[in-house]
């Protein structure tokens, strides 16, 4: 029996092993890349803007669910720091693939030409392009590369094959949608496969003239070539080179023989086949044997919290008293749910924001050392960053990086300092507030939920950048998990979502809901909290609601906005706001969703459902679902809708 065991063992790590070496992911095949002698400077706009399209790029081939169109371009910030850029997957790669490649080429083009301000990388799976200049529904032919097999074929006819069966697959790929197109023909015992494609922004004419530019640079004496544009590539080879279909698995290539065949295709597969198969049945019998026994061993996000060393960033109370001078008021920059907060200087001239807990302050020793390892590990532009901590006698005390514009709420409700975030300053904070959400919902090492995202809790720097603070009340929760109970409600009413509020379940979506009443807010300029005794209406959301329903959402317009906005994204946001407090936490959009949203206008939206906590009379609420019953693709109806538009329309800023 031992010895069943142990030859058990050895087969399940072997065939372990093998499928492993089949299905690992490797790194896209690097073909070519370019880069101009024009560059940038460090930590110029123009690097700043760079930085963020390609995590934009990154996100778009990652958070799309049902990916398959293969291609997306975006822009980012103005003239002339302006950057545009695009990637282009081989129309015939899987998702998983395409995503695969994009999220290595956005890596690996800064490291092939790290201050070029424009660049392109071609992979056998895809390419990569930024640039300076305007780049999209351009034809152009420069930088090129040309690539040739090293075996000649002195046959005249296999060149004209080439040449005949590359011109109807020309033909074939400028007509289809993706401006795609393979091809097959048959050379003596031999096949030959061929592929052409575009990026499908350019029109039919401008692909054509590309693709009939790239076929006279085939060297079509030779056993393969490919011809490499920024706007469309052309390919032959005597090895099948792209995927049977657009959904199937690669199957097995071979290069092209030389000498007689001695195996098909066919066979090869008969033999692979049913190793994989057999492969899988063993891992997953070992992996439900196991699967018990290893969730008692795997520690909780808890349980890695509490085992997390902090004690590099405790600072001596002494220091921090000398650099708030003994917390003076002069130094008080204001008070949060849990204490007061000071500006200091360091010794070495460090500016820092000091969170003075009240003593007391119902956050005890366990929600402050949450707070100090949770924020310690939150690395991201959007979040406020941790320095240290004091925790000496009865003081408990958090050290920040000092955030030069105090909060959002300071700006948003004061009527002298409203003017100074125009509408492109909001759009940027919405925009910043929700990649900030969406690295703590998925993109960190553990799902974080804030449970308390309000106006006061957003920082602004000295460039209005955004950054989420105050990390008492989140939570750390599993990947796997969707919903968590608690028999302790905290935050602050009015943000928090209905579920939270009255059965104490929260989720990520319940920092969603908060995500859509704050983006109400910074759009309308009215404070949620206090919203019935200034306008007489049940409440903010309640209130654009209304408006929404009866065609008139530009009147929630904070007034200071009326001569500096874009329609499109005015409404394109309060669309999404709206779907971020509705009342099924289903319904509401993820925040991979939401950044999407605001990146890309080909997203359509849903019809928004009836906010959570809609307090309007029988009769409007009737009014309401008739309303919202309409057809989404008859949208037209609806004046208003933005998705109606395809040119965005833009009001001088």
């Amino acid at each position: 029996m031992p010895s069943s065991k142990f030859f058990m063992f050895f087969l399940v790590l072997y065939l372990v092993s093998f499928v492993i070496g089949l299905s690992s992911a490797a790194d896209p095949t690097y073909v070519s890349h370019d880069c101009t002698n024009i560059t940038f400077s460090g930590n110029s706009s123009y690097q700043s803007n760079l930085n963020f399209l390609l995590s934009s790029l990154v996100s778009n081939a990652t958070r799309l669910n049902g990916f398959s169109s293969g291609f997306y371009n975006t822009t980012r910030g103005q003239d002339p720091d302006k950057v545009y850029a695009l990637f282009l997957c081989r129309g015939d790669v899987t998702p998983t693939t395409c995503r695969e490649c994009v999220n290595y080429s956005t890596s690996d083009i800064v490291r092939r030409c790290p201050t070029q301000k424009e660049a392109i990388v071609w992979y056998d799976q895809c390419l990569l392009r930024y640039s300076g200049a305007y780049i999209f529904s351009n034809m152009t032919t420069k930088p090129g590369a040309i690539l040739f097999n090293t075996d000649s074929i002195t046959d005249n006819s296999f060149s004209q094959l080439v040449g005949t069966t590359m011109n109807e697959t020309l033909k074939q790929g400028v007509d289809s949608p993706k401006k795609f197109s393979t091809r097959e023909a048959n050379y003596t015992n031999q096949t030959l496969y061929c592929l052409v494609q575009c990026t499908p922004d350019l029109s039919n004419v401008d692909c054509n003239s590309c693709l009939e530019q790239s076929l006279p640079s085939l060297r079509t004496a030779q056993a393969g070539s490919r011809v490499l544009f920024p706007s469309c590539s052309s390919r032959f080879e005597l090895y099948r080179f792209y995927y049977l279909n657009e959904t199937a698995a690669p199957p097995a290539t071979l290069p092209a023989p030389r000498g007689k065949r001695k195996f098909s295709s066919s066979i090869i597969i008969a033999i692979v086949a049913p190793i994989v198969v057999a492969a899988v049945l063993f891992i997953a019998g070992f992996c439900f044997l196991t699967r018990r026994e290893r969730k008692k061993n795997t520690p909780s996000a808890e349980d890695i919290v509490e085992n997390d060393d902090i004690s590099s960033m405790e600072f001596d109370l002494a220091t921090i008293e000398a650099a708030t001078n003994k917390f003076s008021t002069d130094n008080k920059l204001g008070e949060g749910g849990f204490g007061e907060v000071y500006k200091g200087i360091l010794s070495n001239g460090q500016a820092i924001a000091v969170k003075r807990l009240s003593r007391g302050s119902v956050q005890g020793a366990a929600e402050f050392k949450n707070e100090v390892v949770l924020v310690a590990k939150l690395q991201h532009r959007n979040l406020v960053r941790l320095l240290g901590f004091c925790l000496e006698g009865e003081e408990k005390l958090l050290i920040y990086e000092f955030v030069t514009n105090k909060s959002l709420d300071c700006f948003l409700y004061d009527p002298e300092r409203q003017a100074e975030l125009d509408w492109s300053r909001r759009y940027k904070i919405i925009g910043g507030i929700a990649r900030g959400m969406l690295y703590l919902h998925e993109d960190s090492r553990l799902r974080i939920i804030h449970r308390d995202l309000k106006a006061s809790n957003i920082l602004l720097d000295g460039d209005l950048t955004p950054k989420i603070s105050d990390f008492g009340m989140a939570r750390i929760v599993g990947v796997d998990q969707t919903q968590v109970n608690t028999n302790r409600i905290v935050g602050t009413y009015g943000y928090m979502s209905p579920e939270y509020a009255m059965h104490g379940q929260f989720s990520v979506k319940s920092d969603v809901y908060s995500f859509g009443v704050l983006v109400l807010e910074i759009i309308t300029g009215k404070r949620n909290s206090n919203f019935y005794q200034t306008d007489g209406a049940e409440d903010l959301v309640s209130y654009v609601w209304k408006q929404w329903v009866d065609g008139t959402p530009l009147q929630l317009l904070d007034s200071t906005l009326m001569d500096s906005y874009s329609r499109n994204e005015v409404i394109r946001c309060i669309h999404m706001g709206l779907l971020c407090v509705q009342e099924d936490p289903a319904a509401r959009p993820t925040m991979a969703t939401i950044v999407l949203m605001l990146n890309s206008y080909s997203v359509t939206l849903p019809a928004p459902e009836r906010p959570a906590f809609f307090l309007g009379s029988r009769r409007e609420a009737t009014t309401t679902t008739k309303e919202l019953n309409f057809d989404q693709s008859k949208s037209n109806s609806v004046p208003w809708s933005v998705d109606d538009a395809s040119i965005t329309e833009v009001y001088p800023r």
